[in-house]
């Protein structure tokens, strides 16, 4: 396996200019209140957080049905709990929770702003808490020597990556230094671009194997960043690859079945969103094209997640809410650019598993998503391998993830069009036998705002449950 060498690396970086910074202490950074700072010191304008909280409060469909009447936002709907989490003002919330019932809701967030502010990396060097800090090259001294090996030199670079959260620019330099550290295993493939004009970008992972003809191996695909405020989908795709690489170069042994695997990583579906969360609103969902007849300024976006050909119907929400379906199937423009690819993916390679990585609530979630009256095929296994994921991830870190049908956490039951057009029942349906859907962590404390110190705990966790998925497919001789 060929590797660069550290002139190269740090040429590479160079050309690069890789857009994060290498400080090994930020996670233990006492920030400061936002309120203390100046405007242009903050990465994004906090205003339309200010004085908001999240609760969480017992489900019911009246109270969901209320909240989108009123304009409040759902964060989650916990069925095994019963609950579900609202974003709301603060004036408002006592009011309104007392109209529907609920006397006593548990914040879980109790400063929005502050909370968001946090989920953002600091550049140390310049004392500020931007977005974006820049990467001089002489930085690499502080982590790496010209006593280590390559694999060593790259790997303490994962560790600094893996620190921080990372925007798009820093995600492609990345992307780009690990194709060229290992050519003859990442491909990285622009097979289209988003509606604002970004590439789509799909990592190819397929280590050699002289045994296995590329046609013969099983195609697994694992996607992140669908809702473009789930960061930490994102940071655990990324982190799923880099622990394959890194295990292959430890462990061949233990690893070298998965030579037989042909893996398709896409770390951000929803590249403009993500974009978006860290210009302007860190809680998108998402895409950014206009919604079609409605205000262009306004309202745009459109939930990738409700528009896939597959029991697609029209969504009770407007224009301008998250859950927006659009007005047909496939509406939304990433959706047309991946499964053009993917149709292409299984005339040659059959896609045998599919996991589409979200937060936040620690499900792990099988079809279907748009009914409970539908029984999945082979649902025994189904179920069975999905326990199986739940247990890795447990071994690994003692943290317990539910298995749940996809109707229940979507309450398909209760309000039909919360569960159509997914990408999980797409392709279950139309094209991998075997798929899931993974809520990460928490179970609420942060919700979508994880904060960047548990990046590597739930990506070592859903790399110990991808290998479980692995190898319950090499298995499978159907």
């Amino acid at each position: 396996m060929r590797l660069i060498q550290l002139a190269g690396l740090l040429a590479v970086a160079a050309s690069l200019q890789l857009p994060f910074s290498l400080d090994t202490h930020t996670e233990n950074l006492l920030r400061p209140h936002y309120s203390s700072l100046l405007a242009k010191e903050l990465p994004i304008d906090l205003s339309p957080y200010a004085n908001d909280i999240v609760v969480r409060v017992a489900k019911s469909t009246e109270i969901v049905q209320q909240i989108k009447t009123h304009g409040h936002k759902i964060w989650a709907l916990d069925a095994s709990a019963g609950t579900i989490d609202i974003q709301i003002h603060a004036d408002e919330a006592e009011s309104f929770l007392a109209k529907n019932g609920v006397s006593a809701p548990q914040v879980i967030i109790k400063d929005l702003s502050q909370a968001v502010f946090e989920t953002y990396p600091v550049n140390l060097r310049s004392s500020t808490y931007e977005a974006f800090a820049q990467l001089d090259v002489q930085d690499f001294s502080a982590v790496v020597s010209d006593e280590m090996t390559a694999q060593e030199k790259l790997r303490a670079l994962s560790e600094v990556f893996f620190k921080q959260y990372r925007p798009l620019s820093s995600i492609d330099a990345w992307l780009e230094l690990l194709a060229q550290t290992y050519p003859d295993i990442i491909t990285l493939e622009t097979i289209g671009e988003t509606y604002e004009g970004r590439p789509f970008q799909v990592v190819h992972l397929s280590v050699p194997d002289g045994d296995t003809s590329h046609e013969e191996k099983k195609t697994i695909v694992v996607t992140g960043g669908v809702h473009a405020r789930e960061w930490i989908s994102v940071s655990s795709v990324l982190y799923g690859i880099f622990e394959i690489l890194n295990h292959f170069e430890l462990n061949p042994d233990e690893w070298q079945e998965l030579a037989k695997l042909d893996f398709l990583f896409i770390p951000v579906l929803n590249p403009d969103g993500y974009e978006y969360t860290w210009t302007s609103d860190r809680l998108w969902r998402k895409n950014r094209q206009p919604a079609e007849g409605a205000d262009e300024k306004s309202c745009r976006g459109i939930d990738i997640d409700h528009s896939y050909d597959f029991h697609w119907t029209p969504s009770s929400d407007s224009p301008c809410g998250e859950d927006y379906a659009g007005t047909y199937p496939f509406e939304a423009y990433e959706l047309k650019v991946w499964d053009t690819y993917l149709n292409k993916t299984n005339e040659g390679h059959k896609i045998w598993g599919y996991i589409d990585l979200h937060s936040y609530s620690q499900e792990i979630l099988f079809p279907y998503a748009f009914s409970c009256e539908q029984q999945p095929r082979d649902e025994e296994n189904l179920i069975e391998l999905a326990y199986g994921i739940s247990k890795a991830i447990k071994l690994t870190s003692g943290r317990y993830y539910s298995v749940l049908p996809a109707c229940i956490d979507r309450d398909s039951d209760l309000i039909p069009d919360m569960g159509s057009g997914s990408a999980l029942d797409y392709m279950y349906h139309h094209k991998s036998y075997w798929a899931y859907q993974i809520k990460l962590r928490d179970n609420g404390s942060q919700g979508f705002l994880l904060p960047a110190k548990y990046i590597v705990p739930v990506g070592k966790e859903i790399s110990a449950g991808l290998k479980v998925f692995c190898k319950f497919i090499l298995s499978d001789d159907r």
